[in-house]
């Protein structure tokens, strides 16, 4: 446990004591209208985290990752393997405009919206308080001699843990093979799904050990965000701040020459990473606001004004006015609007349909005594949620050579996301053949007139030996 007369400070983290142990950190709760809103927005993401599976678009769930059939369902567009492409937009989006609001409002996506604050705050450690008691009662718990009722609590919070754990990890499954395929494996011997019972069964282990014992040292230790924040904000950036200025120094609510600050260490008793942020802003805050409506409780309750701890950027606290529109603030909503206009022209080009031409391994091409013959090998794919039909079409670009063709037959139809490979031969009159040139395979699906055009190489021998060996 931690010494409580251990003093804060900024050259070590603060959940180790100095002997380089760890103690555990039991934040009190808090009331308030920032904590009251970090819950409704905390319901709404894990409630779209766990209806996503749920919610069908265009015949598939909103989000499913079809990692078997490499089928790609996002919000109703479906990617193929290659289509993966475009996923750069989207991850490369998501971090840009985690930056993109970092500038704005410092570390807010932690305090509000990352999953390991979502589901440790409102979900692990509501169960915990719900069990063990409030901060005083868990501190006393953890010091108590072992007891039945110690095993009791301990053991029922473990159970309800590893249970909550296991959910999550299901959900999570179910965003990569469904909810009804989810449910039959369920109802499966682990045997006929190993590999798939492992994975949920080390997830769920990793869920469980992380909100059970790791916590808060994700966010100190591995996760590299609150690093990336002095290269991502300035002064004008909005974060959970003190006001120095009108705090300081802390004194007795009676003392005369005491600023507004009663060093209560109230916001140090409600911050889930336990810094003092009257020291500033340090790595371990997260933005959660907690201590925000601490202190302004404890303000309440002396008669002081409110916002001693508040969002506020450093030029603020200097009296002055917070500049929003500044040159890097223009500079990423520039970048950021590019990024979009891309990626909408990207996304814009997935068509319902794939068609991919490859030339059939072994020998390039066969010459007989009439023809020059090339076989390739044409991969269709139809993506979307209806039949399609295929028709194959080939011409010789710039050349005037006759072609003929053969195999995959004009009107293939294909069922909703199905997949086909066929051979497509094509060949030329040996007499009118000049030479290699290139050839355009054209690919019509209807309906809605999808047009995928591929060019080829037609391969053949040097002309002047077949005019040697002609008869």
């Amino acid at each position: 446990m931690r010494n409580p007369q251990k003093k804060p400070t900024l050259d070590s983290v603060t959940s180790i004591n100095d002997d380089g142990s760890r103690f555990v950190i039991h934040p009190s709760d808090v009331k308030g209208s920032f904590t009251l809103w970090r819950k409704v927005s905390a319901l709404f993401l894990i409630g779209i985290y766990v209806l996503l599976p749920w919610i069908p678009i265009n015949g598939y769930p909103a989000v499913f990752l079809d990692v078997m059939e490499r089928r790609f369902h996002i919000f109703g567009i479906t990617l193929a393997a290659q289509d993966m492409w475009l996923l750069f937009f989207l991850v490369s989006g998501v971090a840009f405009t985690l930056f993109y609001i970092t500038t704005f409002l410092g570390r807010v996506w932690c305090g509000w919206a990352c999953p390991q604050t979502i589901f440790l705050e409102h979900l692990f450690r509501r169960f915990e308080r719900w069990i063990e008691g409030d901060a005083a009662a868990r501190k006393k718990l953890d010091n108590a001699p072992i007891s039945g009722s110690k095993v009791f609590k301990r053991g029922l919070k473990l159970v309800i843990y590893f249970f909550l754990s296991a959910i999550i990890a299901h959900i999570f499954l179910s965003y990569f093979i469904s909810i009804p395929q989810l449910w039959e494996w369920l109802h499966n011997s682990p045997k006929e799904h190993w590999k798939t019972f492992l994975f949920v069964a080390a997830f769920t282990m990793i869920i469980f050990l992380n909100f059970t014992w790791f916590r808060e040292q994700l966010c100190i230790v591995i996760c590299p965000y609150g690093r990336f924040q002095s290269a991502l904000i300035d002064d004008d950036t909005l974060n959970v701040a003190y006001d120095y200025e009108r705090g300081n120094p802390p004194g007795h609510v009676k003392e005369e020459k005491a600023g507004d600050c009663i060093d209560c260490r109230r916001c140090i008793q409600v911050c889930p990473t336990g810094i003092d942020i009257r020291n500033g802003l340090q790595l371990e805050c997260i933005g959660c606001a907690a201590c925000v409506d601490a202190c302004d409780e404890i303000m309440d309750k002396v008669n002081r004004p409110r916002g001693l701890v508040r969002y506020a950027s450093d030029r603020n606290l200097e009296g002055l006015k917070t500049r929003f529109l500044r040159p890097r603030t223009i500079l990423y909503s520039a970048l950021m609007l590019l990024g979009i206009t891309v990626a909408g022209f990207a996304f814009n080009s997935v068509k319902p349909a794939v068609a991919m031409v490859t030339r059939m391994p072994g020998v390039p091409f066969y010459v007989t005594d009439s023809h020059i013959r090339n076989q390739f090998q044409i991969r269709l794919i139809n993506k979307d949620s209806k039949e399609l039909s295929f028709s194959i079409f080939a011409q010789a670009n710039g050349q005037s050579a006759i072609i003929e063709t053969s195999g995959t037959p004009d009107g293939t139809i294909l069922q909703a996301m199905e997949e086909r490979n066929s051979t497509y031969v094509v060949q030329v009159a040996r007499d009118s053949f000049t030479g290699a040139f290139p050839l355009e395979i054209l690919v019509i699906a209807e309906p809605g007139h999808v047009q995928i055009l591929q060019e080829v190489e037609f391969l053949g021998p040097d002309p002047r030996l077949l005019k040697k060996n002609t008869p």
